[in-house]
């Protein structure tokens, strides 16, 4: 029994010892083996494309918005919807919306506006009646006025006093015509007046009905180009319910008015709006032909042309431009918002010597390269031919001499910060 405690004893004593050894002994050589390699590359000589390569978004470059109309009122239920991705033409319907107080406007409108048509048919009717009383008022005064003149001639035969009443007689019949002719002068313009204010009224009733009539018209949508629908976010019920996604207008929802509603991307103007990095800036012009593919459209390559170059935006460590790029026979299946990966050749050069970008150094606009020599890599100044993204071709080194992808200096510093910091670890 001893024996075998004996021996138990010495058997854990000798692994205990083995795995303190292996311990000491990754720590004494884990700054050997951990030591970073520096990654280098070869020189090379041959074919170059200079190629720009990008992701952009799809858009539509001239899009219609149908628009909920401005009504009068502050929300508007939809009664009819096209469904999202649906193809139309030119005129179909794709939007309508709740009509009926708008039609019980409408009406409304047209019973005023049949009202004041019967009320200036009331005063033309009116103001003829009154002018033919007021010219027979004339015409009768202008007899009396003659009677009385022919009565005038006799005087010189009758005797004083029937010749001065014949002469009052006169006065009095010329005083009725000329207030008889006043007369008729004044109620002839009361009475066009009256006629003009119910004209104003009739066409104000009519302006009424015209503009009900527009608000109902405007509240069905139809598309004026060919395309699909792309049903716009519902953003007044996802502030109602804050947190909700995003979900598009469907059938029976409160729209307000000047809420886009639907969109419809014109199939003969898509563009691509992408974001190019700073350094190939230089590589772009107006006119240039584009290569893209659909990240949704998988096997299909598509062509377009760069339309413009904006300014350069971003923060200073990524630094990028705006390009938008036509596209040329777009197809149906296109969406706005697909994702678009580019490629724009820029020059092609042959037998020339060529690195990778990565390789290129530059300090005070001086470009050099990390040349590998006897003594180490030492830096070696080059002269910078053409560069892209990935590539950089490049004259002042011969093909198949190596150089370094990163900088040896901050290399051999980081390296010694790792040695140093397994040193302080426990022995």
């Amino acid at each position: 029994m001893k024996l075998r405690i004996l021996v138990t004893a010495i058997v854990l004593l000798v692994l205990g010892a083995a795995a303190w050894g292996t311990m000491r002994f990754i720590r004494i050589s884990a700054p050997r083996s951990a030591t970073a390699q520096l990654p280098v590359t070869r020189v090379k000589r041959g074919r170059v494309v200079i190629a720009v390569t990008a992701r952009g978004e799809l858009q539509g470059g001239n899009s219609e918005m149908l628009i909920a109309p401005m009504t009068g009122v502050d929300s508007m239920p939809v009664t009819f919807l096209r469904e999202p991705g649906e193809l139309i033409k030119a005129g179909d319907v794709v939007v309508q919306f709740d009509t009926t107080q708008q039609e019980y406007n409408l009406r409304e409108a047209q019973a005023d506006f049949a009202e004041a048509q019967q009320q200036v048919i009331q005063a033309q009717a009116t103001a003829k009646a009154t002018d033919e009383e007021d010219q027979y008022q004339v015409q009768s005064t202008d007899s009396d006025v003659k009677l009385a003149e022919l009565e005038v001639r006799r005087n010189p035969l009758l005797p004083a006093i029937t010749a001065r009443q014949n002469d009052l007689a006169l006065d009095a019949a010329r005083n009725r015509y000329r207030q008889a002719l006043q007369d008729f002068t004044n109620k002839k313009a009361t009475a066009q007046a009256a006629i003009a204010i119910q004209d104003a009224a009739l066409n104000k009733a009519k302006v009424t009905v015209d503009t009900n009539q527009r608000i109902i018209d405007s509240m069905t949508l139809k598309a004026k180009t060919s395309g699909y629908v792309n049903i716009q976010p519902n953003t007044f019920t996802n502030m109602m319910y804050w947190g909700q996604s995003m979900l598009p207008f469907q059938l029976g929802d409160i729209v307000r008015p000047g809420a886009a509603v639907a969109q419809i991307p014109d199939f003969n103007s898509w563009e691509i709006n992408a974001n190019v990095g700073e350094l190939d800036r230089g590589h772009l012009a107006q006119g240039q032909k584009v290569s893209f593919s659909v990240v949704a459209l998988p096997g299909k390559t598509f062509s377009g042309r760069v339309k413009a170059i904006g300014g350069t935006t971003g923060s200073p460590w990524e630094r990028h431009f705006e390009c938008r790029i036509t596209v040329e026979q777009p197809v149906p299946e296109l969406r706005p918002g697909m994702t678009c990966n580019l490629v724009i050749t820029v020059d092609t050069m042959n037998n020339v010597t060529w690195l990778p970008s990565q390789a290129l150094f530059e300090s005070d606009g001086r470009p050099f390269v990390y040349l590998k020599t006897a003594n180490g890599f030492m830096p070696h100044d080059v002269k910078l031919v053409r560069r892209s993204e990935s590539q950089a071709v490049v004259t002042g080194v011969s093909e198949g001499e190596i150089v370094a992808m990163s900088n040896p200096d901050q290399q051999n510093k980081t390296e010694a910060g790792r040695q140093n910091a397994m040193k302080a670890l426990p022995q």
